[in-house]
């Protein structure tokens, strides 16, 4: 890749990140990881409590690239055709029409994904991995700038339904998001203070960076960063520890490999460089991997996470030089 279009790339990024952090106060770190997932052409599960602003993230987001937002509130009693539509009996014309669901959009915030059941959580596996979804035998397609961003409260757990591992699996990553430091806090309050009203976004004037068409001209060029092949047995090395690691009873999949591969050259690109290092590897391991392992009932019980295991893994295996 030319280091111009290297340079071109990463300042598309940092103005789409320069017009996030507007609204967004703190959070760098999630910025970050979603505008990596976006444009590695994948989707997101944002795991944290109400009230951190991740409605308002996906929101200022798809108006920073021109894409259309729309947002489904899971609930238990949520269909499958509540989301991707069904066909209607139109009198006058005297024949059935489609009726497209919400899916039908750009950025797409399915919200508390985790209250609605397996059945309903799986209407959007089609639309995730295909990009396209079928109503009564026709399919429709989403086009390329489809991106879906999940959210799901870690905390309460009563009337809530776990996500089917085949639904997780194809999430691109699943980020933790914390609360704001002290003095992020503050910023979101002066803010409020000086008349922006971060829970109206529409009020909040943001600048359109790029478009759909750019958005796929960076992802062609982003297809070319180079990959050494040392780099391409870190990767399988990580992958394969972890579904022969003590602690944990299911590993990555092959997908998390293309995951963590695919993720690792927009963060090159980002940070002006066309070829991927370790630490762009071990950086991303965690939000990649972290959701695709299962552990051993003993080892959940004793209180570990995904990331425990993964930073030990990280340890163990040998760096290339």
């Amino acid at each position: 890749m030319e280091e111009q279009t290297v340079k071109e790339i990463q300042s598309a990024y940092l103005a789409i990140k320069q017009e996030l952090m507007k609204v967004i106060k703190g959070q760098e770190h999630v910025i970050d990881l979603v505008l990596i997932s976006f444009f590695s052409g994948g989707h997101v599960l944002i795991e944290g409590v109400p009230g951190l602003g991740k409605t308002l993230l996906v929101n200022a987001l798809s108006r920073i690239v021109g894409g259309n937002f729309k947002r489904i509130q899971f609930t238990p009693d949520l269909m499958p055709s509540d989301i991707i539509g069904t066909t209607v009996y139109n009198m006058k014309a005297n024949t059935f029409q489609v009726k497209k669901g919400p899916v039908f959009t750009d950025l797409l915030l399915a919200d508390e994904i985790n209250r609605s059941p397996a059945k309903t959580q799986s209407a959007l596996l089609q639309a995730m991995q295909e990009r396209e979804v079928t109503i009564d035998g026709n399919d429709f397609s989403l086009g390329d700038f489809f991106m879906c961003l999940a959210t799901q409260n870690p905390i309460e757990l009563e009337g809530t339904f776990p996500l089917p591992e085949a639904q997780v699996d194809r999430f691109l990553m699943k980020i933790n998001m914390t609360y704001p430091s002290r003095e992020e806090e503050k910023a979101i309050l002066v803010s409020y203070r000086d008349g922006v009203l971060l829970d109206k976004p529409a009020s909040i004037p943001l600048q359109q960076v790029i478009d759909e068409k750019k958005f796929l001209a960076i992802k062609e060029a982003i297809a070319k960063i180079y990959i050494d092949d040392k780099i391409i047995d870190y990767i399988t090395e990580i992958t394969h520890a972890t579904r022969n690691y003590p602690g944990i009873e299911v590993g990555a999949s092959p997908r998390g490999s293309v995951a963590l591969l695919q993720t690792s050259k927009v963060k090159a690109v980002y940070e002006g460089r066309d070829y991927i290092i370790p630490d762009d590897i071990k950086f991303l391991a965690f939000p990649v991997l972290r959701h695709r392992l299962i552990l051993e009932p003993e080892a959940e019980i004793e209180g570990f996470t995904g990331d425990d295991y993964l930073k030990k893994i990280i340890e163990s295996v040998k760096v290339p030089r």
